[in-house]
């Protein structure tokens, strides 16, 4: 069965840096699921999966506006120390979840802490926004996903 639209798949990845170092890897943790066509996974790595089968192996080179978009320099701001009160510390180069809204947290980078002024720069841009996204892909998995999984829009666990 090939990858279509409604399709369960299964896939192992690397991701490569620009340097041709893994970034990201699904060897460890297991195949990434997802429901294809329901926009679960980037698009760019959905259109190099579509038409494959169980068995594949693909590398796919992913621009940022198929992938998680170009860095936006706005994103990137200065905000007071005190807002990370609530952590127990923080360092250059740490993901945190901020926001005012729970269901909602934002995802951030903490890009540097000045502690002379008690300031913190933060990046709420993806981590590989603006990057090309290099990745070897394996298929492991292709079957007609079920109605929960339709239903949900995600898989099931």
């Amino acid at each position: 069965m090939n990858i279509t639209e409604n399709c369960y798949v299964e896939f192992h990845y690397e991701l490569f840096n620009e340097n041709k170092e893994v970034v990201d890897s699904s060897r460890d943790v297991g195949p990434l699921p997802y429901v294809h066509g329901q926009g679960n996974i980037i698009p760019g790595l959905e259109q190099a999966l579509a038409d494959h089968k169980v068995g594949d192996k693909l590398t796919a080179s992913i621009e940022p506006d198929q992938g998680y978009g170009d860095r936006d320099e706005e994103r990137v701001s200065i905000v007071d120390k005190a807002s990370f009160d609530a952590f127990p510390s923080i360092e250059a180069g740490m993901f945190c979840q901020i926001g005012d809204d729970p269901e909602h947290p934002q995802l951030v980078t903490i890009v540097e802490i000045n502690e002379e002024d008690g300031e913190v720069t933060i990046d709420a841009n993806h981590p590989f926004a603006g990057k090309t996204l290099n990745f070897e892909i394996e298929v492991m998995v292709v079957r007609q996903a079920t109605d929960a999984e339709l239903q949900e829009g995600v898989i099931a666990d």
